[in-house]
């Protein structure tokens, strides 16, 4: 976790420090002669800061990547270690043999992209866990499966590195699909469902104001309108929903932002009718979607939205690319192509999205933040505006 303070006003130089930390998920033990293992700890809350032990704490950007894969790479090391051994200790008179799986679960985007050597979150290749360019993310929103591997990155690292096929750059960099820095350390393909709803909410914001402005009918309107759209948005959330305008969205705020409540209060500045209804069904469709990446265990809390997400996320991507058009006509972000086309398979494979994310480790970072008083000293440029 990125543990630098979060609104300017701090010291002049540059201290930045990173929190590396784990979460033990589970335990089990597999008895002699035994076919299946018997759980014996499962973390209960594991997005609580209680179970989210710091590892490491290192002054660092975690943007120099020279600097940050020098301090990790002990670590690196060591969990290689521990994986390729068997620890063997004397419980009770007894040898108990113990064997531990890593998983680098928790991460943001910018992270996973950094430790497995991809290019930063702007690329053409829009996934971190499936071969497809932002232009094949917006024409196929649903249909696509996880690819990308730990070892298949250092394989295609190599292919960059030695280029066998003597391509140019740019077929180059179509071959290896964007690797072109070492994959550090592996991660576990997944999605982080923390930054999926900010990602996602801020799309919806954007939509929103395209919508108060009739943006579907519009060719290319100018800043000024735009600043129009937003500022009318911003007012009628904070008339209506106490909704504060942010600088950058946080969690909180989506929370808020993604709920029938605001779609209503929004829908007052939509003009047209059939606007309104295309508006709440998306978020209707939303909403049923959301618990299924955010609940620690989607078969038991929520199996009805688990059963239907294939056909709802079907019903999203319809909408995007017919009613939407203007807006994911050749573009798609990053989280919104990932929750439309890769949840079911990540639920399927780990059982939970919502379990491996990454709020624990989120909440370390703020209390680290306090405990150095690093204290958020808040912009107040918007407690002027209105």
């Amino acid at each position: 976790g990125d543990v630098s303070e979060k609104h300017g006003g701090g010291p002049a130089v540059p201290e930045k420090a990173v929190r590396f930390s784990f979460t033990v998920m589970s335990v089990t033990v597999q008895a002699e002669g035994e076919e299946e293992a018997v759980t014996i700890f499962q973390e209960q809350k594991p997005n609580s800061e209680l179970s989210c032990r710091p590892l490491c704490l290192m002054f660092v950007d975690e943007s120099d990547h020279e600097m940050l894969t020098a301090i990790l790479g002990p670590v690196v090391t060591e969990r290689r270690a521990m994986k390729e051994s068997r620890l063997i200790l004397s419980i009770g008179g007894l040898l108990r043999s113990f064997r531990f799986y890593f998983r680098g679960t928790g991460y943001d985007e910018k992270m996973v992209r950094e430790m497995e050597g991809l290019e930063a979150s702007g690329s053409t290749y829009v996934c971190t866990l499936c071969d497809s360019t932002r232009a094949e993310a917006s024409q196929n929103m649903v249909l696509h499966s996880i690819t990308r591997s730990h070892e298949e990155n250092l394989e295609r690292y190599e292919i960059w590195r030695t280029n066998p096929f003597s391509e140019s750059a740019d077929e180059l960099r179509d071959r290896v699909k964007g690797v072109s820095a070492k994959p550090f350390m592996e991660t576990q393909p997944t999605l982080d469902a923390l930054h999926c709803d900010i990602g996602n909410a801020t799309e919806f914001y954007k939509i929103f104001q395209d919508e108060i402005g009739e943006m579907y009918l519009k060719t290319n309107p100018n800043r000024e309108e735009r600043r129009r759209w937003r500022s009318a948005l911003d007012k009628q959330l904070r008339k209506k929903m106490k909704l504060k305008p942010v600088m950058r969205m946080n969690g909180n705020y989506a929370r808020r932002l993604m709920t029938r409540e605001a779609i209503e209060v929004v829908c007052e500045l939509v003009p047209s009718e059939e606007r309104r209804k295309a508006l709440r069904e998306l978020m209707e469709l939303y909403l049923q979607m959301k618990p299924v990446w955010r609940s620690t265990c989607p078969a038991k809390d929520c199996p009805d939205q688990l059963c239907r997400y294939s056909f709802n996320s079907q019903r999203f991507a319809e909408l995007l690319s017919t009613t939407f058009k203007y807006r994911y006509d050749g573009k798609i972000t990053n989280y919104l192509h990932k929750t439309l086309a890769h949840v079911p398979e990540i639920v399927e494979r780990d059982g939970s999205i919502g379990a491996w994310a990454s709020e624990g480790n989120e909440s370390g970072n703020k209390l680290f933040r306090r405990f150095r008083k690093m204290n958020a000293r808040q912009s107040k440029i918007f407690e002027l505006e209105d």
